[in-house]
């Protein structure tokens, strides 16, 4: 019998969600993803440590001398996260998801801005834009930078989503994929019940990627739905069938070392013959829906907080390199 992550490959997209790229390499995903969190982690490995420091001192060469180390700091950010997503290219045949600055989620024009500046860095590195998703925090503002940027032919991934309203905002705006997240809803419930587990096929985080699913193929939205943020092997198994799954190296190599029956629980024929009743959704709506889901608000709030904190984190280590580089040099030259 095959093991669990050969099955789960029949019926939907693994994609790695790391920035290391030793472990990309070993799982061969088709797709990968990247936030603020798992590129601090990658920046820290002493194997990447070249990819840091000539990203760090290229960003230092060109800008004009005199500028403040804040702005050298974001471009670095900016070309280390592309630098690690050029890398990830070299290995797997689809997307790389490659983060917005979470700072600028409640900012349509600024978002907009950041993602052509990454689009442009890749396209300087012969990458077509077909390989990239941008990746946006989804805020109302967020999804409208979203489908600014999708009528351009920049395709995005949704991040931070945790509601209903907030993928049906995405679908109708023309999103190429959304990345609900399954654990962090499932902490947020864990806390809130003061339940220490739950069955995986009730699953809180299942439970709404689910329904978020059936949604999506009852009305024929193209959006592909892709579960992130996983805690265990039974959320991921829940949700075989669904469009996509990202997925840890900790948990792809659970499920590669995993056998037994792996059965389809998403499907889109039977999503399309559910009895589900269509929202339409604006702004007011959506703001609407958004302050009644205690949950949904709390964790997207929750998010782009702890985003901004990795990348001010990342920041912090940057400088503290850049620092160290500077005194490097002045000590060869003297």
């Amino acid at each position: 019998m095959s093991n669990l992550l050969e099955q789960l490959r029949k019926m939907t997209v693994v994609v790695a969600d790391t920035g290391d790229i030793g472990a990309i390499a070993k799982f061969t995903p088709r797709d990968a993803t990247t936030n603020p969190s798992l590129i601090t982690a990658a920046a820290q490995m002493p194997e990447y440590q070249e990819i840091v420091d000539q990203t760090l001192l290229n960003a230092k060469n060109d800008l004009d001398a005199g500028t403040p180390k804040s702005q050298i700091l974001s471009l670095a950010f900016d070309r280390l996260a592309v630098s690690f997503g050029l890398k990830i290219l070299e290995i797997i045949p689809g997307r790389v998801s490659t983060e917005v600055d979470a700072r600028l989620s409640y900012d349509t024009e600024a978002t907009v801005k950041k993602a052509h500046e990454l689009i442009a860095q890749y396209k300087a590195a012969g990458v077509d834009k077909e390989r990239v998703l941008i990746k946006i925090a989804t805020t109302w503002e967020g999804i409208r930078a979203a489908e600014i940027l999708e009528k351009e032919g920049i395709h995005c991934n949704l991040t931070l989503l945790f509601g209903l309203h907030q993928a049906i905002a995405c679908a109708e705006a023309g999103v190429t994929l959304i990345s609900p997240f399954v654990g962090r809803i499932f902490d947020w419930y864990k806390k809130e019940s003061g339940r220490d587990s739950y069955p995986a096929a009730e699953d809180p985080g299942v439970l709404s990627v689910t329904t978020i699913y059936n949604y999506y193929k009852k009305f024929g939205y193209k959006t592909e739905v892709m579960g992130a943020s996983f805690r265990n092997l039974g959320e991921i198994t829940e949700l075989a069938g669904s469009d996509l799954l990202t997925i840890s190296p900790q948990l792809l190599a659970e499920l590669q070392a995993t056998t037994g029956e792996l059965p389809r629980k998403l499907d889109p024929a039977k999503a399309a013959s559910m009895s589900i009743e269509k929202i339409t959704m604006d702004k007011a709506n959506y703001d609407k829906m958004h302050a009644a889901d205690k949950m949904a608000n709390e964790k997207l709030d929750e998010g782009i907080k702890g985003f901004t904190k990795a990348l001010e984190s990342l920041e912090k280590l940057l400088a503290e390199r850049l620092a160290k580089l500077e005194g490097s040099n002045l000590e060869k030259v003297a």
